[in-house]
């Protein structure tokens, strides 16, 4: 594989899908959320930039797969995490490690979304 960012898609599985789109628009101040659904698959995709850096992904409500921790761990980019890790209590997450230094490479914030998923935030300041 010769890309810089081998991550091309991510889905962050959901029991509600409301209220998981809310808590994601709340905390990353980000736009619209676009409706990918097909089948029984419920899928509402992050805001992306065609051609853009980074990963895009989805929220998915599946039959077949359930929130919660222990799964796979998706790092949001941040100016500085400790912004969004101060709206996560308020739209009903929780603060799972506060904002800390690894290093050289910045900081970062594990919160847990309304759904049970734990999520990390990352930012250089």
């Amino acid at each position: 594989m010769n890309q810089a960012n081998v991550v091309g898609w991510f889905e962050i599985y959901v029991n509600d899908m409301n209220r998981a789109v809310n808590f994601y628009k709340a905390i990353l101040q980000c736009g619209e959320f676009t409706d990918f659904s097909f089948g029984d698959e419920q899928l509402m995709g992050f805001p992306w930039v065609e051609d853009g850096a980074y990963a895009s992904g989805a929220l998915v409500k599946s039959k077949d797969a359930a929130p919660g921790r222990g799964g796979t761990m998706v790092y949001f980019n941040s100016a500085d995490c400790g912004v969004e890790e101060d709206r996560v209590v308020e739209n009903g997450g929780k603060v799972i490690q506060a904002k800390h230094a690894i290093g050289e490479h910045g900081y970062i914030s594990h919160i847990e979304d309304t759904e049970g998923n734990v999520m990390g935030i990352h930012s250089k300041q």
